[in-house]
């Protein structure tokens, strides 16, 4: 057992026995709460309605106990959500997270371009089941969740890699904080639509001006006034007419500015307490790193509290929300009450809208580097790698392995270097044997490192790169395209990304055009290597085809070949998956196939 993971059951047994504590203290509140309602009744049944004042002291009482008992519910929800966060992190540490956590598909839509493609998204399992998403956001707002997205899908720049590091390693050992920022709000879910409360943030305000508010106010005090004068005296009725009269137009005229205002925030207004709390929390943090400090620099650009100024908003939005209450339907009419609030709503958007992207953009940021930070204290043995600031493209790895793989997962050595050599490794081997997960782990790696997060290896040392993957290449109906033709297209596409780039691309290729002959594959493969090799990229190419190991010959001291061996025994095949220099010497598809019954 790792020192985290028994950190972990101990916190875990302790919010358990907190729960528990509270989970009996409620059921006390609730017996005594019905105790108190019997004792009023009693007084009632009894002594008559000449002893009603003596409902004085349980009716206090149980004031005082309601308030109370919402109280323990908070902290009793809060010490579930503790036992549910510390539950999730021991499924992590044991290598129990697959399939359990958010796949973030949708997360992915969200932040990808339209019609745009990716060049190695899907190839390495960023997103879905089992993904580097899966296992890292461990996020309490959307923001959150898009902030990681993006980190995955583009590379930093090394200064700022270097940044996130120190942030990361300074929140690694703040369980603590980790632990606070989870449990904030009534259960652990993703909340704070961050998309919808950008769009309202930059809408045209529908509703301003100071005058406009106060003859509102000024309309409804005599509206209520006149009527309150009616009632108790009979008189002044055409008085309360006449301000009725001009209540009803000003309403009719901005009703569909009001309603409006209601439709756009009733959405992105869910959740704006937890919003309030994390701006509080980065706000509170004492910070030492200079990306931490930076990220409360910008949220306090202006002389009031990002966290002040949004529980303001949500106190705006549930003022607005209380003319929903049936009893006080009537009333809320009178006083105008939605077209008042609709416009200290809006000019709260006038003062302060215009930051709200900016302090989303801040909690997305702190809640992925608190995301990072608590996967580097429970992936124990993973390093920070170092990423250099540029020159001829590079990548070396000590002991690496796949991130999503158990212990169980073999580590290989990679040595990759556009002006030393090997630039290129083609890989040979049997059906099953880690050609394509070699890819998919340095893959995930070099994503790991190029977003400022540990890598599994004993070192790690890389220049920036792009990467292009074909791996998971399938053809198209709906765009009329085969398997191959996407291929090409994609092989392209990486081409066309190592010129541009001068060769900062590590390219990771599966199985080069096997959808072809043999004859053409060779060819067309060997062209492509040789013009990606010339760019000065650096990358795999995965093959059955032996012959293609011949390239080597041709680019001397610019590619090598590397394979994976098995061995048949007793009828069934083993692997060591360990990396070895040459060519395969063996074939397992017709072994494979007599394994499974198929007479050959």
């Amino acid at each position: 057992m790792t020192s985290i993971e028994g950190l972990y059951r101990q916190r875990l047994a302790e919010r358990q026995t907190a729960l528990e504590a509270k989970e009996r203290t409620h059921a006390a509140f609730a017996w005594t709460r019905i105790a108190v309602f019997l004792a009023g009744v009693a007084i009632l049944v009894i002594g008559g309605p000449s002893r009603a004042n003596w409902l004085v002291v349980p009716g206090g009482a149980f004031v005082v106990l309601v308030v109370a008992h919402l109280k323990l519910l908070n902290a009793r929800d809060r010490a579930r959500s503790a036992v549910g966060f510390y539950a999730r992190g021991l499924q992590r540490v044991t290598h129990d997270w697959i399939g359990k956590g958010r796949d973030g598909a949708d997360v992915f839509s969200r932040v990808q371009r339209a019609g745009e493609s990716h060049l190695f998204a899907v190839d390495i399992d960023l997103f879905g089941r089992a993904s580097l998403f899966e296992q890292l956001a461990t996020v309490r707002t959307h923001a959150g969740e898009e902030t990681i997205a993006r980190w995955l899908l583009a590379p930093a720049e090394p200064e700022t890699i270097r940044a996130r590091q120190v942030a990361v390693r300074e929140l690694a050992g703040n369980l603590d904080l980790r632990e606070r920022v989870a449990v904030l709000g009534d259960e652990l879910r993703v909340a704070v639509h961050a998309d919808l409360l950008r769009r309202w943030s930059a809408a045209r305000i529908g509703l301003r001006g100071t005058g406009i508010r106060v003859a509102a106010a000024l309309l409804a005090a005599g509206t209520a006034s006149s009527l309150v004068w009616w009632t108790y005296t009979g008189r002044g009725v055409l008085i309360l007419a006449a301000f009725t009269a001009v209540q009803l137009g000003f309403v009719a005229f901005y009703k569909s500015r009001v309603t409006d205002v209601i439709k756009a925030v009733d959405e992105p207004a869910h959740d704006l307490e937890l919003l309030a709390e994390l701006l509080a929390t980065i706000e509170q943090h004492p910070c030492t790193s200079p990306g931490l400090k930076d990220l409360q620099r910008r949220i306090a650009s202006t002389g009031r509290q990002a966290s002040a100024e949004i529980r303001a908003l949500s106190r705006l939005v549930a003022m607005l929300s209380a003319r929903n209450n049936v009893m006080f339907a009537i009333p809320a009419g009178i006083l105008m009450w939605a077209t008042q609030w609709a416009f200290a709503i809006e000019a709260w958007r006038e003062r302060a809208g215009a930051r709200i992207p900016e302090w989303l953009d801040v909690v997305g940021e702190f809640e992925a580097l608190l995301a990072v930070s608590g996967f580097t204290a429970e992936q124990v043995g993973y390093v920070f790698p170092e990423v250099t600031d540029g020159g001829p493209a590079a990548l070396e790895a000590v002991q690496v392995a796949h991130p999503a793989m158990g212990p169980s997962a073999v580590p290989n050595d990679i040595r990759l270097s556009a002006a030393q050599g090997p630039a290129l490794l083609v890989v040979s081997g049997s059906n099953m044997s880690g050609k394509s997960t070699l890819l998919r782990t340095i893959g995930a790696n070099v994503v790991l490192a190029g977003m400022g997060a540990p890598v599994r290896a004993a070192s790690f040392r890389m220049t920036p790169v792009a990467i292009g993957a074909s791996i998971r290449v399938v053809d198209s109906l709906a765009d009329g395209r085969s398997r191959f033709m996407a291929e090409i297209v994609r092989l392209k596409e990486i081409v066309d990304r190592a010129k541009a780039g001068n060769g900062s691309v590590l390219f990771l290729l599966d199985e080069i055009l096997s959808g072809t002959n043999s004859h053409d594959r060779l060819v067309g493969a060997e062209a492509v290597l040789t013009n990606l090799v010339g760019t000065g990229a650096i990358g795999f190419v995965t093959t059955h085809d032996l012959a293609l190991g011949e390239i080597v010959q041709r680019l001397p001291g610019r590619a090598a070949n590397v394979h994976f061996e098995d061995q048949f025994e007793n009828g069934q095949l083993e692997f060591d998956y360990t990396l070895r220099s040459g060519v395969v010497q063996t074939s397992n598809a017709l072994r494979l196939m007599q394994s499974i019954g198929i007479d050959l």
